[in-house]
């Protein structure tokens, strides 16, 4: 069997945030696809101007599901943060034949907001009309919620590399109860393949309390990781975390 796996990146980054998981993988010979969400890609990011601004998370999950149909078979599908929240909705569209969430974006539905959470998106939010727009995090703002567990020098490098992120998508993920197209939503029962769910004990972003909740959601494996943050894909000791992951998707396609 072809052994495929899809990996979806979070907000402000792109696929150069898998760089370590995918020579880890292709190293054990599995296929990787690693798109870029729609206005993501790093070459032609800031032609897009406004149209960023006002995609949906449902813009994102359309133009990922069409390139696995494309691929002719359900691959395994693995998104950190916001792409964890993605990879639940092609999860419920019955395109994944698994599941793996680093530090998912909880759906709507699921209460995650905590103080370390407004603290982590204040800038944007209180910027007027920042639903419409694309939004960036402070540098100062990234480091308190995303870099923490990086060494200093790191997180200059890593934050050098974010973009801009739809700050609907910000407003959909956020305030999910306003939202009248319940964009953020996932129909758990609808869920049926094997999900992994990984979290890191010292998340700011998307806390571990709330992670929790998202495995009992899916009636989840979950594994969670003391000593870590939600940069789980390339804070010291992210190889640990990577090969558990890959052991994990072993057991669903074996060679």
């Amino acid at each position: 069997m072809n052994r495929c796996v899809v990996m979806i990146h979070g907000m402000w980054a792109g696929p150069w945030c898998w760089a370590g998981y995918r020579a880890l993988f292709e190293a054990d010979g599995w296929r990787c696809l690693v798109p870029p969400l729609p206005c993501h890609d790093s070459d032609t990011r800031a032609e897009h101007g406004s149209r960023l601004g006002r995609l949906s998370l449902l813009d994102y999950a359309d133009a990922l599901a069409a390139q696995i149909t494309a691929v002719g078979e359900r691959p395994i599908v693995i998104g950190h943060s916001m792409g964890g929240l993605l990879a639940q909705m092609l999860a419920a569209r019955g395109l994944a034949r698994a599941a793996v969430l680093l530090a998912p974006a909880a759906p709507g539905g699921v209460w995650a907001i905590g103080p370390s959470v407004v603290r982590s998106f204040w800038g944007i939010l209180t910027t007027w009309a920042y639903w419409r727009k694309p939004v960036r995090q402070t540098f100062e703002a990234a480091t308190y919620s995303l870099l923490h567990r990086l060494p200093p020098d790191e997180r200059r490098e890593v934050y050098g590399r974010f973009g801009p992120e739809s700050g609907r998508v910000v407003f959909e993920i956020g305030l999910w109860l306003l939202d009248v197209r319940h964009a953020a939503r996932v129909d758990a029962e609808k869920v049926e393949c094997p999900m992994l769910v990984v979290g890191g004990r010292e998340d700011r972003m998307t806390p571990a309390w709330a992670l929790r909740r998202v495995a009992r959601r899916y009636r989840a494996t979950y594994r969670e990781y003391e000593q870590h943050a939600h940069w789980l894909i390339g804070e010291p000791g992210w190889q640990d975390i990577a090969g558990e992951v890959l052991a994990w998707m072993n057991a669903q396609i074996p060679e």
